[in-house]
């Protein structure tokens, strides 16, 4: 058997490829909403530990150019202790146990907006996001408006509010389409939060294997 064929069988047998792993290596920001509510995390290389008690807050990691274009997304994600089941529409009282965030802009602004502070990030006009969400009373694969993000902003519900361990892999592409019209421009950043402080609940939750390809 010649050797691209071989590769290209061998593929079928194990799946996509994810070319760039993204650690949790303290490359991170950590970013607060308040000063008196912060979430702990555990940044360990492979994974991440997230408590959350009463709080909320977010860690935001930019992204190299070179990974600007990247379609799909995975990852595993574990929770032991939830936060009840809310309504992720109502602002004020939308509780998660885990949000993942893919910080979408046009090219040319994502080059004039490097370094940018992810608060700053999130108000621009030409920002768009895809908050996939593990938590809330909604079913499987609902997309629903952003209450902080208005237009820039969907969320995508792929767990409802409970406990238990899943492998996600997302089509971010699609996705987009589905949420905000066209093609998906840059993927500048990824951020991850967990938010408790509506219910004064807590959250014991961990995500490992996070790729992009």
């Amino acid at each position: 058997m010649r050797l691209t064929a071989f590769v290209a069988s061998l593929a079928m047998l194990t799946g996509p490829v994810w070319a760039n792993s993204i650690p949790f290596d303290g490359g991170w920001n950590h970013q607060r909403f308040s000063l008196f509510s912060r979430n702990d995390y555990a940044q360990r290389g492979e994974a991440l530990d997230v408590a959350s008690d009463g709080s909320v807050s977010l860690l935001y990691r930019a992204l190299p150019q070179a990974i600007w274009d990247a379609s799909d997304a995975g990852w595993s994600w574990q929770v032991t202790q939830s936060v009840p089941a809310t309504d992720l529409r109502q602002k004020g009282g939308d509780d998660r146990n885990l949000a993942m965030y893919f910080v979408f802009l046009p090219e040319a602004e994502a080059k004039r907006l490097q370094g940018t502070k992810v608060t700053k990030l999130l108000n621009n006009d030409a920002v768009r996001v895809l908050v996939y969400v593990w938590g809330g009373n909604h079913a499987r694969g609902a997309f629903l408006d952003s209450p902080y993000l208005g237009s820039r902003g969907k969320t995508v519900v792929l767990r409802g509010a409970g406990t238990g361990q899943a492998r996600e892999q997302v089509d971010l592409n699609r996705d987009y389409a589905r949420a905000f019209g066209g093609n998906a421009t840059s993927l500048v950043g990824l951020a991850v939060s967990g938010d408790s402080d509506d219910t004064d609940s807590r959250i014991m939750a961990r995500i490992s294997g996070l790729s992009l390809r």
